[in-house]
């Protein structure tokens, strides 16, 4: 029943189409080059399906994609479509990219991109970056998690959460039907549950640290811009590329779109706080930025900072100033917790709380960061009064 053999399709020359079963046939052009192609009929049209180069794929594998094409086509589907839609489906680094530009509005912030192609470029893309979004597997997600599993572990659950994103949003384009980076954790060891917590100074050395940077040869701005985060107990981001716009009077308005939980913020400045605008004022660049930094029209970036407190040997995180800042709190004052909490920015975790919880006790919050500033400025503030 066999019309062609191998021998013949390896041999033959002549340009022509020779033809075998199930529709199959082989082209062979005047270049020489030779392909498979295979005539279908599929709802009354006859269409051509190319099946490849006759080179590489042997008669009995083009002869066996034929015949499961033609009984596809028998029970009512078009191999023809599934194909198209199988040319449509991304590799694993096309759908990660359009993943973090669908995210990127949502985020507060331009450095969760950054940190999402830097997670996916040093980790995944590697290992799975060319492969077709259907095609990986549990195993390719081992050979991505398990170098990372133990050694780095808050590193390893944020690569495997990104690339369960990236396969959550290949499910709803209908190209899986299935996460393997949420099956896979069950064939990894488990992790340790420790969590550990960001380097912070006690509050009682927070003023000699605000001493030592300004002593320091550190660039102005940046020296500004870490005393402005540690007095006003902001998250470094928040702090760091604050705007002039955002000032009105003695209070400090951050925009909802820079805030972690979308909610504006109001943050009541100290006298100390204004001190810092008006040095600010002097090596401003023109642009709305209140700590400009290294380039025009930038704020200080996150990179600077970091390199400055590692050239003056202090082995900390910025953000760990919030718990200096609610350590205080709780050890050296009175007041009550609803108030650092607001002044932390913190979202009340209990739901009914919140919704009867209205005011963002700013008053209050004006007493409580003057006497901040007092104690981490000047030494009187080591006696300082427990005002509630």
């Amino acid at each position: 029943m066999n019309k062609l053999t191998a021998r013949f399709v390896e041999t033959k020359k002549e340009p022509g189409k020779y033809y075998d079963l199930h529709g199959l046939f082989l082209r062979i052009y005047s270049s020489g080059s030779k392909n498979w192609v295979q005539r279908l009929t599929i709802k009354g049209k006859r269409h051509d399906l190319g099946l490849g180069n006759a080179n590489v794929k042997s008669l009995a594998q083009a002869r066996s994609e034929a015949f499961n094409n033609l009984r596809d086509c028998k029970e009512g589907r078009n191999p023809l479509r599934e194909r198209q839609q199988q040319n449509k489906i991304l590799t694993f680094k096309e759908a990660a990219l359009e993943v973090i530009e669908i995210n990127r509005p949502n985020w507060s912030n331009d450095k969760h991109a950054a940190q999402w192609r830097a997670t996916f470029t040093t980790y995944a893309f590697p290992i799975i970056g060319d492969l077709k979004i259907d095609e990986i597997d549990t195993t390719h997600m081992l050979d991505v998690l398990k170098p990372i599993w133990l050694e780095k572990a808050v590193t390893a659950s944020r690569v495997r959460q990104r690339m369960s994103a990236v396969f959550a949003w290949s499910i709803a384009k209908r190209w899986r039907t299935d996460n393997p980076a949420d099956s896979v954790a069950s064939a990894l060891p488990k992790q340790s549950s420790k969590v550990k917590p960001r380097k912070s100074l006690d509050y009682r050395e927070v003023q000699n640290f605000i001493q030592t940077v300004q002593n320091s040869d550190t660039m102005m701005s940046i020296k500004l811009a870490l005393e402005f985060t540690i007095l006003t107990a902001t998250r470094p981001s928040e702090a760091r590329e604050a705007k002039w716009s955002e000032i009105k009077e003695s209070t400090w308005i951050v925009p909802s779109e820079r805030m972690k939980e979308r909610v504006e913020h109001r943050v009541p400045l100290s006298a100390r706080c204004l001190e810092i605008l008006a040095e600010a004022k002097t090596i401003s660049d023109g642009s709305d930025n209140i700590f400009p930094g290294g380039k025009a029209g930038r704020a200080v970036t996150e990179t600077a900072v970091r390199k400055s407190l590692k050239r003056m040997d202090f082995d900390l995180h910025v953000h760990g100033f919030r718990t200096s800042f609610r350590t205080w709190t709780q050890e050296k004052t009175s007041y009550v917790r609803e108030v650092a909490e607001m002044a932390l920015a913190h979202k009340l975790k209990d739901k009914a709380e919140a919704a009867y919880a209205r005011s963002d006790l700013f008053e209050q919050r004006k007493s409580l960061m003057e006497d901040w500033a007092r104690y981490v400025s000047t030494d009187e503030a080591k006696i300082i009064s427990l005002r509630g």
